[in-house]
C-alpha cells in the first residue's frame, strides 16, 4: 500500500494558477494537437465517490496529472485527510463497494482486490469472470454481485468462488463491439438509453432484475468496411412506430435462482425508470411511456409479487423529461421527481393506494434538476434556484422548514451526501474548469477542494469566462438566454466572426463539457466570439417553453438563433456577414435545417451526426415526435425536401458506424443536394460512432475539419 501526501504540490497548482493571468503574454498558441494529446491537458476526472456506511470516509478512483490508469484514494469524511490506498501495480480500478467501515472491494481488471483502511493493506484478493461489472456488495458483506455477458454472477469472498445465477444473457447480433446499438440480444442490464441494472433486497435474499430482450427489435445494418471483407454488421435498432425493447422487472431468489417477473404493463411501450427497495422489503418500480406521456408507480410488499399501482401521472404534451423516485425514511411514503407543476419538483405520496394528491416539497419557483437522495433525516437534490445557467445542491430537513442551499460555487455542482447526512461531496465544474471533487459539511461553509486533475499545461493557460445574456423572441415574449465566450482583448473598432455552437437545447450552461469545451476556447483564441442558446425545449424557463419542442423540432428553435442573431448583429463587435453554426446529433440537426429553412441566417454551417429524417430517428424519439402512424405529418419533415434552398458553406460530419442516427440518412440528402446542383462538403470516419467528439483520433481529425473549414470561410471578411 502506497500513503501520498501531495498537499503542497496542489497549493503550488493553485498558486500557478492565480499567476496565469500574468503570463498571458506569455502563453505559447494553443493548437489542436494540445486540445487531443494524451495524456489530456485536463487530466483524469474523479469518479463517482462512495461513501463507506459509517460516513467516517468515501473512496474514489482517480490519478494525479500526468499519472496513468486510476488508483483508489480515499478521504476523510471531512476531506481533511485524501491519500492513495491502492497497490500502484495494479490496474485500473473500475468498481468500488464497502463491506464494512473499514473495508473495500474493488474491480481492477479481472480481479477483485480488498482493502483494508485499518491494516494498511491493499491485495488481489480473487479473480472474476472476465468482463465483470457493476460490482455490488450483499447487504450481509460477505459476497459480491457482478454482471458478465449479460447475466448475474455471485462472487463468495469466503471461499472465493464465482457462482453463475442466471441464464439470460444471449450474445449481440454485431461482431463489431462499438455504437449505442451493440447491445445483447438479452440482458440484465439497462436499455438502450437508461434504467437500471440489478438491486440487493434489505435481508439478501432476493435480487430485483431489470431484464431486457431486443430479439423483436428489427435488425438493421452497418457494413464494416473495414474487416478483411465488408461485414454486413446487423444491430437491433428500431424506428419511431416499431416495436421497442421488452423491459421487464423480475424477483430472483439468491439462494435457488428462481425468478418471478412481475406484471407490469406494455414492457415494449414503457422504459423502467428505476426500482428500489424499502427498509422493509416493499419494491418501489417506477416507469413511464416511451412517449413520455403516462407516468406511474407501483409498489410491490414484502414476500409478495403483484403490483400495487400508487400513483399515475398523464399528460398528453409532455416529451423528454427527468424521473426518478425513493423510498422515505419511514417506509411509508415515497418520494418521487415530477413536472406537474410549471417547474419540476419532488412530491411525496402515501405506499398505498388512495385518492390523495402527491405534496409539493420544494419550491416551485425553480426546477428540480436530479432524483432524490436521502440521507439521514434529510433530503438533497440539485436544482437552480441561482439562476438557469447553474445547478446547485439543495438540501431539505424531512422534519419540515424550507430548502437550503449548501453548495455555492459558481457552476454545475453534483451531490453525494454522507449516509448519515452531515457531509457532502459533490462534483464541481466550471465554463474555465473541469470537474474535481469538493467536499462541504451539509449544514453549509466553506468547501475543501479534493482533487486537482488537469496538466500544468492547462493551468498554466488563461482560460475564458463566459457572459450570460438574455434578449427578446422576434417571434413571442419570450425572453431568451445565451452564453458568450468573447476573444481577450477585443480591439475597438473592430468586426469579430461569430460561431454559434455547439447548438442544442440546455446549452448556455456555466459549466465544462469536456472536448466541447476545449475546442470552444481554442476557437476564442483563435478570435472567434462564440455563443450558445437556451432554444426551446430547455430546462429553466417554465413548462410552457420546454413542451414548445414537442413535434417541434428544428421550427421553432430556428427561430429561437434568429433571434439570437439579430441581437449580436445589435452589437458593434460582430460581423453581420461572418456567422456560423455548428452541432453534432440534434445539434447537427439544427444546423443542417437553419441552412435550409432561413437562407442567409447563416453563412456556415457544421453539422454532424445530423439527423435529417425523422422515419429513422430512435424508439426514444417518440417522446418528442410520436410516431408515423399517430402524426405522419411530421415524418414528412425530410430535409431532403428542402435541399434546392441551400446557398451557404455546409460541410457535413459523419461516422459510419453512428447507430444512432445511421450513415445512410446523410449519405441520403447528399445525393439529393448533388442532384441539384449544390455545393457541399463531406468528412466521414469509417470506424466513428455516434460519440465520435470523445473517441480517440476521430476527435482531432474530424474537429480538425469542423475548425479549418470554420477558418477557411469565416476568418477574413467575405468579399
Amino acid at each position: 500500500m502506497q500513503q501520498t501526501s501531495f498537499w503542497q504540490k496542489w497549493l503550488l497548482a493553485g498558486l500557478v494558477m492565480a499567476m496565469s493571468t500574468t503570463l498571458q503574454a506569455q502563453e505559447a498558441e494553443l493548437t489542436l494537437d494540445d486540445l487531443f494529446a494524451t495524456p489530456k491537458l485536463t487530466g483524469t476526472s474523479p469518479s463517482q465517490p462512495v461513501w463507506a456506511p459509517d460516513s467516517k470516509h468515501f473512496a474514489f478512483s482517480w490519478s494525479e496529472p500526468g499519472n496513468p490508469g486510476r488508483g483508489l484514494w480515499v478521504s476523510t469524511g471531512d476531506g481533511e485527510e485524501v491519500r492513495l490506498i491502492s497497490n500502484t501495480a495494479s490496474g485500473s480500478v473500475r468498481d468500488i463497494v464497502w463491506t464494512d467501515e473499514n473495508t473495500i472491494i474493488s474491480l481492477r481488471g479481472d480481479y477483485l482486490w480488498q482493502t483494508s483502511l485499518s491494516q494498511s493493506a491493499d491485495l488481489q484478493l480473487m479473480p472474476v469472470e472476465v468482463g465483470a461489472s457493476n460490482l455490488s456488495i450483499s447487504p450481509s458483506g460477505k459476497q459480491a454481485a457482478y454482471i458478465q455477458n449479460g447475466d448475474l454472477w455471485l462472487a463468495d469472498l469466503s471461499s472465493k468462488q464465482n457462482r453463475q445465477l442466471t441464464n439470460i444473457g444471449i450474445p449481440s447480433l454485431s461482431s463489431l463491439q462499438k455504437g449505442r446499438y451493440s447491445r445483447p440480444e438479452r440482458e440484465i442490464g439497462p436499455g438502450i438509453w437508461s434504467g437500471p441494472t440489478y438491486k440487493w433486497s434489505p435481508d439478501g435474499k432476493t435480487i430485483a432484475i431489470h431484464v431486457v430482450d431486443r430479439r423483436e427489435m428489427r435488425k438493421v445494418s452497418f457494413p464494416d468496411y473495414l474487416a478483411a471483407e465488408t461485414n454486413p454488421n446487423e444491430v437491433r435498432r428500431s424506428y419511431p412506430g416499431d416495436p421497442n425493447e421488452n423491459r421487464k422487472v423480475g424477483l430472483l431468489d439468491v439462494e435457488s435462482g428462481n425468478i418471478t417477473y412481475l406484471d407490469l404493463p406494455d414492457p415494449q411501450a414503457n422504459q423502467v425508470i428505476d426500482f428500489n427497495w424499502s427498509p422493509s422489503g416493499a419494491l418501489l418500480i417506477d416507469i413511464a411511456s416511451d412517449t413520455a406521456v403516462e407516468r406511474k408507480l407501483f409498489v410491490v410488499s414484502p414476500g409478495e409479487n403483484q403490483l400495487s399501482e400508487i400513483w399515475r401521472g398523464v399528460r398528453e404534451t409532455r416529451m423528454y423529461t427527468t424521473f426518478g423516485s425513493t423510498w422515505h425514511p419511514d417506509g411509508q411514503q415515497v418520494v418521487f421527481l415530477s413536472d406537474m407543476g410549471d417547474r419540476y419538483g419532488l412530491y411525496t405520496i402515501d405506499d398505498s393506494p388512495s385518492k390523495d394528491l402527491p405534496q409539493l416539497l420544494t419550491d416551485p419557483s425553480y426546477d428540480v434538476l436530479s432524483a432524490p437522495s436521502i440521507a439521514g433525516e434529510a433530503l438533497f437534490y440539485a436544482g437552480n434556484g441561482v439562476n438557469p445557467y447553474e445547478q446547485h445542491v439543495y438540501r431539505l430537513n424531512l422534519s419540515g422548514g424550507d430548502p437550503k442551499q449548501v453548495t455555492h460555487l459558481p457552476g454545475q455542482n453534483i451531490g453525494y451526501p454522507s449516509p448519515d447526512g452531515q457531509h457532502l461531496v459533490f462534483m464541481h465544474s466550471n465554463d474555465t474548469s473541469p470537474a474535481e471533487l469538493y467536499v462541504v459539511s451539509s449544514e453549509g461553509g466553506d468547501a475543501t477542494r479534493l482533487t486537482y486533475s488537469p496538466l500544468p499545461a492547462f493551468t498554466n493557460r488563461s482560460w475564458t469566462a463566459a457572459e450570460y445574456v438574455s434578449f427578446p423572441s422576434l417571434v413571442d415574449d419570450y425572453t431568451l438566454h445565451a452564453r458568450i465566450l468573447k476573444p481577450a482583448n477585443m480591439q475597438p473598432g473592430k468586426k469579430y466572426p461569430v460561431l454559434f455552437g455547439p447548438v442544442y437545447s440546455n446549452t448556455a450552461r456555466n459549466r465544462w463539457a469536456g472536448n466541447y469545451s476545449l475546442v470552444q476556447h481554442l476557437l476564442v483564441k483563435k478570435g472567434y466570439i462564440i455563443v450558445q442558446v437556451d432554444s426551446r425545449g430547455s430546462t429553466g424557463y417554465g413548462r410552457a417553453f420546454r413542451e414548445e419542442f414537442l413535434l417541434g423540432f428544428a421550427d421553432q428553435d430556428i427561430e429561437d438563433y434568429a433571434s439570437a442573431v439579430a441581437y449580436l448583429e445589435s452589437q458593434d463587435y460582430v460581423d453581420p456577414d461572418r456567422i456560423g453554426i455548428w452541432g453534432s446529433s440534434y445539434g447537427g440537426t439544427l444546423s443542417v435545417y437553419s441552412l435550409l429553412m432561413k437562407p442567409g441566417l447563416f453563412q456556415v454551417g457544421v453539422a454532424a451526426a445530423a439527423a435529417v429524417d425523422p422515419l429513422f430517428f430512435g424508439t426514444d424519439d417518440v417522446a418528442i415526435v410520436r410516431t408515423p402512424q399517430t402524426h405522419p405529418e411530421i415524418f414528412e419533415r425530410k430535409a431532403l425536401k428542402y435541399a434546392a434552398n441551400l446557398q451557404d458553406k455546409l460541410l457535413f460530419i459523419h461516422g459510419m458506424q453512428d447507430h444512432v442516427v445511421p450513415f445512410k440518412t446523410v449519405a441520403v440528402l447528399a445525393e439529393e443536394l448533388i442532384k441539384q446542383g449544390k455545393d457541399f462538403d463531406f468528412a466521414f470516419a469509417p470506424g466513428a460512432t455516434h460519440g465520435w467528439s470523445r473517441e480517440q483520433n476521430y476527435d482531432r481529425y474530424l474537429f480538425g475539419k469542423l475548425i479549418e473549414y470554420f477558418d477557411r470561410h469565416l476568418s477574413e471578411p467575405i468579399e
